[in-house]
């Protein structure tokens, strides 16, 4: 018996469990029932790690501030949004089409009847395997495109900057390196094998957190101004450690199920269709129309650091950059999705946050920073939070749940409020000389 025609609104499959008769109704809550248990516990393993990492990074952040300056700060946040929008752009519309869509229907055969389990498995697997290199050569083309023009934009006081240049191109090859496990990593993510992500993105936590302070503080003690040297080399190590532990748990899963970890051709069939007999078609088409919103949502998610990198100096950069990146470590660590916990939290959080902060931060990073402004800058971002917080309920529910059409419509208001919040921030960092504060206002709009 063929599969449901409709597989869009199929939930990601764990393909290990797939069932190949699909007129057995008894086996689908078998099925829905073994999986549950995965999902929790993968959740609570990306909980944690979510928590570990970011207590990692947040220890190693405030020993590297001592030896940084604003203007080199914000020219790291600029490198990682370079990075970060690589990555966004080749990536995350695809992965949302998988999860969401599934692959299910790309199991059937020739003929169009579906095969044994195991036949199954390996199709699948190797469909999924397939979609990944799509984000390969995406994030090669973005890579240099956005390069050339980081490049071109940039002020000419910027690129005299230390190995500035040399740091581009590591976070260009950073981001190939991690999207070359792009591929084993949605093998994981169907097959529910939560653990493994967990592993590596903790592993090259702790290499990147090593890397960068090392190779600072080794550079301070040699007297070697080598800039923004030390995030690059982070986020190298970052991508390869991420790499090493995707291939290994990829490797054994393709071993034991019988495909491959590179691109192999799938026969189309009644039903099922592969593009260049390789992608998945409904999978792609998916892909494609979340593409746009895909664009403004990163937009909106890193317009602060493109307004503030036109609209103000480094030093400012450099302060919004630090409170920006206390106030993301308040939110995600501090900030529960329960109504009660939620009121309780935001009633602490803005009758003494604003007004602690500055002596908290002049503790914390050192002295260094109170004459900055960051913070006043902080304490501004704290009023930031809930806005923040209420933003990532409401934009995950909508993701699960929306159909095509209404991701259309929400990619239109989705520009709307992006020419709002680029109008704001030009208001209020420009016409308004409230420098960071003010893009922070600007946010909360």
């Amino acid at each position: 018996m063929s599969p449901p025609k409709d597989t869009n609104l199929e939930p990601p499959k764990d393909i290990s469990i797939t069932k190949t008769d699909t007129s057995n109704t008894s086996s689908r809550p078998a099925s829905a029932n073994s999986s549950s248990p995965s999902v929790i516990k993968g959740a609570s393993l990306l909980i944690i790690l979510q928590v570990a990492s970011r207590l990692i990074t947040f220890i190693a952040n405030q020993l590297l501030l001592r030896f940084l300056t604003a203007p080199l700060l914000a020219l790291s946040t600029q490198l990682e949004v370079y990075y970060l929008s690589v990555l966004f752009f080749a990536r995350e519309s695809l992965r949302v089409a998988i999860q969401r869509q599934g692959i299910a229907g790309a199991a059937n055969t020739e003929d169009g009847v579906a095969a044994d389990e195991a036949a199954v498995a390996r199709r699948e697997g190797q469909a999924v395997v397939n979609l990944g290199y799509i984000a390969v050569a995406l994030g090669s083309i973005v890579s240099v495109a956005l390069g050339w023009m980081y490049l071109a934009s940039a002020p000419a006081t910027t690129l005299q900057t230390p190995w500035l240049v040399e740091s581009l191109w590591l976070y260009g090859i950073a981001a190939m390196v991690e999207l070359l496990s792009e591929p084993c990593f949605v093998l994981m993510q169907t097959r529910l094998q939560f653990g493994t992500r967990a592993t590596a993105e903790s592993i090259a936590t702790f290499l990147r957190c090593i890397v960068v302070f090392g190779s600072a503080v080794w550079a301070s003690q040699q007297s070697l101004d080598i800039g923004v040297l030390p995030f690059a080399l982070g986020q190298l190590s970052y991508g390869v450690s991420l790499l090493l532990v995707y291939f290994a748990a990829g490797y054994r899963l393709a071993l034991g199920t019988g495909f491959s970890l590179l691109p192999t051709r799938l026969t189309s069939s009644k039903g099922v269709v592969f593009v260049l007999s390789y992608f998945y078609k409904p999978t792609i088409s998916l892909a494609g129309s979340m593409m746009a919103q895909s664009v403004v949502k990163h937009l909106l998610t890193q317009g602060d650091t493109f307004l503030i990198s036109l609209f103000s100096t480094p030093e400012v950069q450099g302060v919004y950059a630090l409170a920006n990146n206390y106030g993301s470590l308040l939110a995600r660590l501090l900030f529960q999705p329960v109504e009660e916990s939620s009121r309780s939290y935001f009633s602490r959080l803005l009758s003494i946050g604003p007004f602690a902060a500055p002596a908290l931060l002049s503790i914390v990073v050192g002295s260094r920073w109170t004459g900055s402004g960051a913070g006043q800058v902080l304490g501004t971002y704290c009023f930031y939070i809930p806005f923040m917080g209420l933003n990532g309920i409401t934009e995950s529910f909508v993701a699960s749940v929306a159909t095509e059409a209404q991701v259309h419509r929400q990619s239109f208001w989705m520009g709307i409020f992006s020419a709002v919040f680029a109008a704001s921030a030009f208001l209020l960092m420009s016409v308004f000389p409230l420098g960071a504060q003010g893009l922070v206002y600007a946010n909360s709009i």
